[in-house]
């Protein structure tokens, strides 16, 4: 005959307490396995979605880097490429000639002719060829390349709207003036731009 302690009568109970053990040792080994499973998945989907927006940061397809002009005389330029960025500052000169340096999707990069930079949307650009004069003279715009005749002189910081590119100078309009200007004395144009 087997002595057994006082806690024998308890045994029952220990056997549906070892069932509970059992079943919620279970549940955390299937919570583990599932957890295991569906991490790499995330991370991987994670990380898809980083290169999908990578190969899309160049959307547009043109050349990088490019003048550009702004829009409207109400530009927002935020410190990242979506409107959850804050904004940096707001730009109140419509056809301000600026960089696009970088795309990402519907948003531009951009420099002004200061260096200063942060994110604005494609919208709120356009193609319209503008240059700012720069430089401490003044910049003489002349009637012909070969420079015979001056028409007008231009301060620093004047915003005018380029024609016309040649190898050295383009023409540019400024109501109710119009002509050819040295391309160092501008800023939107880039030296070996050619186009009329």
């Amino acid at each position: 005959m087997a002595f057994f302690p006082s806690s024998h009568a308890s045994f029952p109970e220990l056997r549906s307490n070892s069932r509970g053990i059992h079943l919620l040792c279970y549940s955390i080994a299937l919570f583990l396995i599932l957890l295991i499973i569906t991490i790499p998945v995330s991370v991987f989907a994670e990380e898809k979605q980083e290169v999908v927006g990578v190969s899309e940061e160049v959307s547009s397809g043109l050349p990088l880097p490019r003048f550009a002009s702004l829009k409207s005389d109400n530009v927002f330029v935020r410190t990242g490429p979506s409107m959850d960025y804050p904004i940096k500052w707001i730009y109140k000169k419509d056809g301000l000639p600026v960089e696009i340096i970088q795309e990402f999707d519907s948003w531009r990069k951009i420099k002004d002719p200061n260096g200063d930079s942060g994110w604005a949307h494609k919208i709120l650009l356009t193609g319209k060829k503008m240059a700012q004069i720069i430089g401490d003279d003044m910049a003489v715009a002349y009637n012909n390349t070969e420079m015979s005749r001056p028409v007008v002189k231009f301060e620093k910081g004047v915003i005018v709207h380029i024609k016309e590119c040649q190898k050295l100078m383009c023409r540019v309009h400024f109501a109710p003036y119009e002509g050819w200007i040295e391309k160092k004395h501008l800023w939107g144009v880039y030296g070996s731009d050619i186009f009329n």
